[in-house]
């Protein structure tokens, strides 16, 4: 169980209600970056060209719950090989799994912030990008509550 939420340095939870969320599926690899700071995206996911402030983590493991939210603070391409956010080592761990591709957006992250109240997975998890707001997220506890106010 993640006890962020308890934390007394965890980041407020105050973003504006309508602020706009990309809401993604993380493993746990791929989570700790996001702690850590950035989450990349192949370039051909939509996600890269939709427009939004903060993105939402859909964490598939230990919880199967959308846990945290972080405001994004920028967008940084990236080619394999070039220098930049991500390393060897992250290309290996969050791309070559998923994508044969060789140009990223790493989304760069403000701290995350613990819901209050995380989103259960209920039915079958988060595929793709879901897209709502952050009042969407503090008050759905369910996935397919959430699934009924966002677009995908």
């Amino acid at each position: 169980m993640d006890l962020d939420r308890f934390a007394t340095d965890s980041p407020a939870d105050d973003a504006p209600g309508e602020a706009s969320v990309c809401v993604v599926a993380t493993q746990s690899e791929t989570f700790e970056r996001c702690r850590e700071g950035y989450y990349p995206s192949p370039r051909s996911y939509p996600r890269t060209r939709e427009s939004f402030e903060y993105m939402a983590f859909y964490r598939t493991a230990p919880v199967s719950s959308v846990t945290h939210y972080a405001r994004v603070t920028d967008r940084v391409p990236q080619t394999r090989s070039e220098t930049g956010p991500m390393d060897e080592a992250d290309w290996a761990a969050l791309i070559d799994p998923f994508s044969e591709e060789d140009e990223v957006v790493v989304f760069t992250l403000s701290d995350p912030v613990p819901l209050d109240t995380p989103v259960a997975n209920d039915e079958n998890g988060v595929r793709g990008a879901w897209y709502c707001t952050v009042a969407d997220l503090r008050s759905a506890s369910t996935l397919s509550a959430l699934a009924d106010r966002a677009r995908t």
